[in-house]
């Protein structure tokens, strides 16, 4: 019997799929459990559907980053921090203040966690922080540490 799975089923596949079960399998363990459907042409249809509509808004989303990742080339984000003298700072710059500046000054929200530091950023200077926006796109963000 040919089932579409609602969720994903351990040995047999992923939520959506189509796949070929036992037909007691089926009726007696996949059904009672909302785990499957019965794959008829109606719920076929609907998962057709589903698949462009999941397709189009990944690839709307991968523009989205795209040209997100284009804009955050000319930014300059400019970060203040205090230091203890001869040019290094008490601490390090981390992601958190490098996302919350970037969304002070430029109206742009990006989570910390896809900013991505090659080392710590410990002195006063120019830095460029790579930023990964998902679907493999990333863009780099122009780092600019002051004195506070």
């Amino acid at each position: 019997m040919k089932v579409i799975l609602q969720q994903d089923v351990k040995d047999h596949g992923k939520k959506g799929q189509l796949v070929e079960v036992s037909d007691g399998y089926a009726r007696n363990f996949l059904f009672p459990r909302k785990l499957a459907v019965p794959a008829t042409t109606d719920t076929i249809n609907s998962m057709k559907q589903q698949d462009a509509a999941k397709k189009r808004r990944q690839e709307l989303e991968k523009a989205e980053a795209k040209s997100l990742a284009t804009r955050l080339e000319s930014l300059i984000v400019k970060v203040s921090a205090k230091s203890g003298g001869v040019g290094k700072l008490f601490g390090s710059v981390t992601t958190t203040e490098i996302a919350a500046a970037l969304e002070q000054q430029h109206g742009i929200s990006i989570e910390k966690n896809k900013f991505v530091l090659a080392d710590h950023i410990k002195s006063y200077g120019s830095y460029e922080v790579k930023v990964k926006l998902g679907y493999e796109v990333s863009g780099t963000v122009n780092v600019i540490v002051t004195e506070a």
